[in-house]
């Protein structure tokens, strides 16, 4: 019986009886539904990001994992054994030293790829 009686003050309160406070004396229900309402926003585009460390191998190179296939990044035999961080933004990748923060290689990941080169001529220098 009293929620049936809450019920009857609230809607009475509020849809029926005329405000004084508000515009024209209307009822909070119509000044309510005259106010816009707030909508979510276009989608927008939330880029993949994520950290790794990791160790640059034998061979000079780190491993990446992306979208489910492994990707090998060329970074070179000096840092052979270096460990890293790699900064990932979608295809955007950077190797940074963790010891140092020295960014050792900056790249855009070619997903068409397996292995991704240096850049430097293959094989050693001749004279």
């Amino acid at each position: 019986m009293v929620i049936h009686r809450m019920t009857f003050i609230v809607l009475e309160y509020n849809c029926e009886r005329p405000h004084r406070s508000l515009k024209e004396h209307s009822t909070p229900e119509v000044a309510y539904s005259a106010r816009p309402k707030a909508e979510p926003g276009p989608p927008q585009a939330d880029p993949h990001n994520r950290v790794r460390r990791d160790r640059i191998d034998d061979s000079g190179s780190v491993t990446l994992r992306l979208n489910g296939k492994l990707h090998h990044i060329g970074i070179g035999r000096t840092h052979a054994r270096t460990h890293v961080l790699l900064l990932i933004q979608d295809l955007e990748i950077r190797v940074v030293d963790s010891a140092t923060g020295e960014l050792l290689r900056k790249l855009e990941l070619d997903p068409s790829r397996d292995y991704q080169p240096t850049g430097a001529p293959r094989g050693p220098t001749r004279a």
